[in-house]
């Protein structure tokens, strides 16, 4: 028996967590109805189509393809039903700003050969690091991500005692890193995926160790249509679970408990008997719930660390870009002060560390014939001012560095030019301080540290997605979907 059967659930934004809790509480039986603010689906992973360039707004990387395949395999799919997949080889290409370039590539053996071109030793020191990510990955997810232990009590039991032994849950990343390597190249190739995770080396925990295995052994992979096309495969899955999506209806409050919500939007209104959120964590709290319906209240969410925003500037230009790998990493030889600049003295980078993203690499669709669909990210502080001129003078500095450090000079040859910041992430997506990933992976902002699942405050509220565990990233946010989702069924149960 369906246990949610005859309940009926509206789910406030699309991205991946409210993608996911909507496919897993329809699997149960609900009636659910997805409310977009947006014209499209996907949250913040949101698609540009500009004169026959298409870009991934958001997300690009497609890792951990393990819990793609649980998530679809829970409804008897498989990710191949919906879209296809290719191995990225290299993974990605660094460019040093000391002239130096290095590939990631597929496989273990020639990334040992890599690491041993820097450092003597450091093939086998690469080795014995990824054995120990890859045992963090695997008890991690089964004991600590898949079963959520999202309150302090839930970690005081012998299971968690006797599954924690080995997993390194005290110090930082680049404690953790040091330990194994000594050229700073090689510590900020294991360290450059915390971008991911919101956080630097130095404030994360280095627990996220894990994310080299699903770096180096679970590979980096490119969906057919982008992340785009993995919205797409999930929309196609939730109508076929019987999931009604609406776009275009931003939420403007939630009246109500358990039984009898009212949720309203700008030109409609929207009964349930369970509303789960994945708009902004604290957007919902602050801005559609009155006062004393809130479960943290303003000094919480001021005196949180909050992930970087980001600069992005999306380019359609002509020709090849020949120089970049599909995804391509452009790193300061010390790239401390551009962490400094995020997170200690918040202010645009004087010497950034951004990413590059060419998927017309590898999927000639996104760019017109004779031309290439690429796009900048640079990680800012969030709140920062973002204004016309600022943008300007930032856009110049972005395109004068990758001229330099990565010899494509795109500046005479765009065709198509956007650029998205702090001040977008705040408007679209209703993002607090314009993060574009919510609250960072710090130490006291990890597991039981995040906000919860379920509204302290309002019987029949809950929330999915980055702000609560497992935390940043797409495949977390799927994960948290179905921890949402669970926690419902637990409480009608």
């Amino acid at each position: 028996m369906d246990p949610l059967a005859g309940e009926s659930v509206v789910v406030v934004g699309s991205g991946f967590g409210g993608l996911s809790t909507a496919c897993y509480l329809a699997d149960d039986g609900a009636d659910v109805t997805v409310l977009e603010k947006n014209g499209q689906f996907g949250g913040r992973a949101s698609r540009l189509e500009v004169d026959g360039f298409e870009f991934d707004m958001g997300p690009s990387w497609y890792l951990m393809p393990d819990v793609f395949e649980r998530f679809f395999g829970a409804f008897g799919r498989t990710p191949e039903d919906y879209y296809d997949l290719e191995h990225l080889d290299p993974h990605y290409r660094i460019f040093f700003k000391d002239g130096d370039t290095v590939d990631i590539p597929a496989t273990l053996a020639e990334s040992k050969r890599v690491f041993d071109s820097y450092e003597d030793g450091a093939g086998e020191a690469l080795e014995s690091y990824l054995t120990e990510s890859e045992y963090t990955y695997d008890v991690g997810m089964e004991h600590f991500v898949y079963e959520d232990r999202s309150r302090l009590r839930d970690f005081l039991d012998r299971d968690v005692a006797l599954n924690a032994d080995g997993l390194s849950l005290l110090g930082s990343m680049q404690d953790h890193v040091e330990r194994y390597f000594d050229h700073p190249k090689l510590r900020q190739i294991m360290q450059y995926s915390l971008v991911f995770l919101g956080g630097s080396p130095t404030n994360t925990p280095a627990l996220y160790n894990l994310m080299s295995h699903v770096d180096f052994n679970l590979g980096v992979w490119y969906p057919e249509g982008g992340i785009g096309g993995v919205v797409d495969g999930i929309v196609e899955m939730g109508d076929e679970l019987g999931v009604t999506y609406r776009a275009n209806q931003p939420v403007t409050e939630i009246k109500g408990r358990r039984g009898g919500f009212l949720v309203e939007t700008e030109t409609d209104g929207f009964t349930a008997d369970i509303v789960v959120s994945n708009a902004d964590y604290a957007y919902t709290e602050q801005e559609l719930l009155p006062p004393e319906k809130r479960s943290y209240d303003a000094e919480y969410w001021d005196s949180r660390t909050y992930a970087p925003s980001a600069f992005l500037l999306y380019l359609g230009v002509e020709g090849d870009v020949e120089e970049l790998a599909h995804h391509s990493l452009v790193l300061p030889t010390d790239w401390q002060e551009h962490f400094d600049q995020i997170f200690e003295t918040p202010s645009w980078p004087d010497d950034p560390a951004y990413y590059l993203c060419a998927p017309s690499k590898t999927d000639d669709t996104v760019a017109p014939d004779g031309h290439s669909t690429l796009f900048a990210l640079v990680p800012i502080a969030s709140g920062l001012d973002d204004g016309p001129e600022t943008r300007r003078r930032y856009r110049d500095v972005v395109l004068s560095d990758v001229a330099e450090n990565t010899g494509v000079d795109l500046r005479d040859r765009i065709v198509v030019e956007e650029t998205f910041s702090v001040s977008d992430f705040a408007e679209r997506y209703n993002s607090t301080k314009g993060s574009a990933l919510g609250i960072a992976h710090t130490l006291t902002q990890t597991a039981a540290f995040r906000p919860s699942h379920r509204s302290k405050e309002v019987d029949g509220l809950y929330f999915t997605g980055s702000y609560t565990n497992p935390g940043i990233g797409v495949p977390m946010c799927l994960i948290s979907g179905d921890v949402t989702a669970e926690k419902v069924v637990d409480d009608h149960a």
